[in-house]
């Protein structure tokens, strides 16, 4: 193994040398072959972190053949992947999570780590590479973390003797480590009510919060066995799994930023958890009149009657097929169209969509409602009822053609045939059929074709502020999609599943976690806008990871730590977060680890 300078062009006139660990092996047709092993960086800028004689020269241009530095004087010990965890320190730093846990939880007696720093680093996890207890061993040897004190965690795990003596062989992490994370989730989730608002406060103060508009929404995450005892249970699948157990999940975000999250029973309502948000949102954070901010599932005249009792407002989305209100709504905005502001990526189209709203006349006193009108979601829906029709459309030609030739003569049979096709596809929106005298027919329904039509590309909004504008209610309610967008970032990219936990606390607890590691993934997606970058956060997370920290052996018994500085996507995406210090902390004792 040997250090070798490749210099490269990075711009126009600009060429730089970069320093590499090569080792040199044999290729099946016995020719010598060398691979790269790690990328230290720049030489310029690792000059001033490597003071031994040999390396020195050879950084800064002397005459020093590089094959010359040989493993016996130079070794890379190890290097580890730093970036995403120097990320989420410096942010969990800044939102006060750190100074909040340390107030709440003292140290681990048993190796005198606090929680903050454990937390940290299930959370870090949840961001980088999201698994269980289990795989978070396997993630402390391919990246670097450490307490506060510079400590690195290092995984443990179970020998062959352990494993086979045990209840649980397949199981390879140590006992031991694996209860100091259970530890953890237990005591994070017994300071869950007391974090979430002191992060309700310093986000309040950094940010300054328009704490009036609440926005709330829901999502459900399903176990592949039991799951826990009272949450979960069978209920309303958003992800297409009615036969497993679930758990919902509650968000409550103000200003982009999630403030709390609430975990319900899986066969809980959707609208049953709205009265315990809002007396939460009252006793906890102190919220005497808010604007309420939810989806159609969260109407009824009950939560309403609740809303304006409390003396709070209300933006609600209302269903369009479930009440023939809002399709006579809809029947009557013949006035003036106002056009709504686009978004970014309408904007980026050559011809933008439009949105459209108006104000109709509220069937009830002191009610306001908005018709709005999308084109883009009007194309959408368009191209989708022409797809169902389509397919409706030839299997009943295909029932018409069997009743024709005789194949299917008992009207119940037919019946039941023709309401199979019409269950699928959404078919009984558009068509009706009869069958006299043995002959089958279908036609458009006479009814529900034409309300399909109307519906396209509308959707109703219902309120009672008097003073809000036509543009501004369909502004607010359109960043309701933040809060689904939260739930596809806590689902996919943080990836809330697989929950092995079966205790409700563990499970909460392990939502608490998920939560957080979104928390983290807003903040750097903020900041990373705010510099103007055109980059998501789980782009900008991916970039980090070329930020390496980099153990050296010097040849004299001593060894040097180092970090690289990462790709020029990395540099940037520091420079937006406000990082500049790369360098891991200095345990007190040197080589110092905890489990």
């Amino acid at each position: 193994m040997f250090l070798r300078v490749v210099r490269a062009t990075v711009s126009k006139g600009v060429k730089r040398d970069y320093v590499r660990v090569v080792v040199a092996y044999r290729d099946d047709a016995g020719k010598t072959q060398h691979r790269t092993v790690i990328n230290l960086g720049r030489r310029d800028l690792l000059a001033a972190h490597l003071d031994f004689d040999k390396l020195r020269r050879l950084l800064h241009g002397d005459a020093v053949a590089y094959d010359s530095v040989k493993r016996e004087d130079v070794d890379a010990l190890g290097a580890w992947d730093w970036g995403p965890m120097l990320a989420a320190r410096a942010l969990w730093s800044e939102l006060g999570l750190e100074g909040t846990l340390d107030r709440l939880a003292r140290r681990d007696r048993r190796d005198g780590v606090r929680l903050s720093d454990r937390a940290l680093v299930l959370v870090a996890n949840r961001l980088a590479a999201p698994g269980s207890e289990h795989a978070l061993a396997q993630w402390l040897e391919s990246d670097f973390v450490c307490d506060r004190i510079g400590r690195r965690f290092v995984a443990s795990w179970r020998d062959d003797a352990e494993r086979r003596a045990s209840r649980t062989p397949r199981v390879r992490v140590a006992a031991r480590q694996l209860q100091y994370w259970y530890r953890t989730l237990d005591r994070l989730h017994a300071c869950k009510e007391e974090t979430e608002y002191a992060l309700f406060v310093t986000l309040r103060d950094l940010f300054s919060l328009r704490v009036d508009m609440v926005f709330y929404d829901l999502t459900s995450t399903y176990f592949e066995g039991e799951g826990p005892p009272d949450l979960g249970a069978h209920g309303h699948s958003r992800d297409g799994k009615p036969r497993n157990r679930q758990v919902l999940v509650g968000l409550v975000m103000v200003d982009g930023w999630p403030i709390a999250h609430h975990v319900f029973a899986g066969n809980r309502r959707d609208a049953k958890t709205v009265p315990e948000v809002l007396r939460d949102l009252e006793a906890r954070f102190g919220l005497k009149r808010v604007v309420f901010v939810g989806d159609r599932g969260m109407v009824t005249s009950q939560n309403l009657d609740d809303l304006r009792g409390g003396g709070h407002g209300y933006i609600v989305g209302r269903n369009r097929r479930r009440s023939g209100e809002v399709f006579d709504y809809i029947q009557s905005a013949t006035g003036p169209w106002i056009e709504c502001g686009c978004g970014i990526t309408a904007r980026e189209k050559a011809e933008p969509p439009k949105t459209l709203v108006q104000e109709v006349v509220a069937k009830q006193l002191g009610v306001r409602v908005f018709v709005v009108h999308s084109e883009e979601r009007a194309a959408f829906e368009h191209a989708q009822r022409v797809k169902g029709m389509e397919r409706v459309r030839a299997r009943l030609m295909k029932l018409e053609r069997r009743v024709a030739a005789g194949r299917l003569k008992a009207p119940a049979k037919i019946g039941a045939a023709a309401a199979r096709i019409l269950g699928d596809n959404h078919g009984h929106r558009y068509y009706d059929w009869s069958c006299t005298d043995g002959a089958f027919r279908f036609f458009e329904h006479p009814v529900h074709f034409r309300r399909e039509q109307a519906y396209e590309g509308k959707y109703v909004i219902q309120t009672e502020e008097p003073d809000l504008s036509a543009r501004d209610a369909v502004r607010l309610y359109k960043e309701l999609s933040e809060v689904e967008r939260a739930f596809a970032n806590l689902k996919d990219v943080i990836d809330m599943r697989p929950i092995y936990h079966r205790s409700d606390h563990r499970v909460e607890a392990h939502i608490f976690v998920a939560a957080l590691a979104f928390l983290i993934h807003r903040a750097i997606e903020k900041k990373v806008k705010t510099a103007a970058l055109d980059l998501s956060a789980t782009e900008a997370l991916n970039a980090l990871e070329s930020v390496r920290v980099v153990d050296i052996a010097l040849g004299d018994g001593s060894t040097k730590r180092c970090v690289t500085r990462g790709s020029q996507r990395a540099a940037i995406v520091l420079r937006a977060l406000g990082i500049t210090d790369l360098d891991p902390p200095t345990p007190p004792q040197p080589g110092e680890t905890v489990t």
